[in-house]
């Protein structure tokens, strides 16, 4: 399966987002936030923000310190090789619990523009050799929004030094 960048579909993912957020008994946005939540804050969709890169399969766990202080295992996917303006990178992929695979990263947004503990995105594999890593579709955490929820953080293999202006922003209620 080859990505193609899409900003139209884009754009509806984050539209069904917030209504998701607004409407859904499962919103994370605490209930004295939901009368004057209007959306939530994204960077503009940008396909440079769109890589390709090797993967490799690793099966194992990995100990991820979460947003509350307590460490758990995760199941890893495997490493992907993506090549950055300061050089390449080999992020940890870990798998999701609906079988998906995601990056759990931070990049020089944040805090000062995106979740400082930073956002998670998808990865997706396009054959047994490689994967995209659309960074526009990058999400923040639950714990973004209302500290009572336990969120993994990026393993420090994901920090990265660059900016990545993408997806979700930092949440500020209304």
């Amino acid at each position: 399966m080859d990505h193609t960048y899409d900003a139209a579909d884009l754009l509806a993912r984050r539209a069904e987002r917030d209504k998701h957020f607004r409407t859904h008994y499962t919103s994370p946005i605490p209930e004295e936030h939901l009368a004057t939540f209007a959306g939530l804050d994204y960077f503009d969709p940008d396909p440079q923000m769109v890589w390709i890169g090797r993967f490799n399969r690793v099966d194992g766990k990995l100990d991820i310190t979460s947003s509350t202080g307590t460490t758990s295992a995760y199941r890893m996917a495997g490493y992907v090789s993506l090549s950055f303006v300061d050089g390449s990178r080999r992020l940890v992929v870990l798998h999701g619990e609906e079988g998906d695979m995601f990056i759990p990263f931070r990049d020089a947004t944040c805090g000062s523009g995106s979740y400082g503990g930073g956002r998670y995105v998808p990865a997706i594999l396009n054959d047994a050799d490689t994967m995209t890593v659309d960074f526009n579709l990058a999400l923040n955490p639950w714990c973004a929004y209302d500290e009572e929820f336990s969120c993994p953080l990026p393993p420090v293999e994901n920090w990265l030094s660059i900016e990545i202006p993408a997806g979700e922003r930092d949440y500020r209620p209304a």
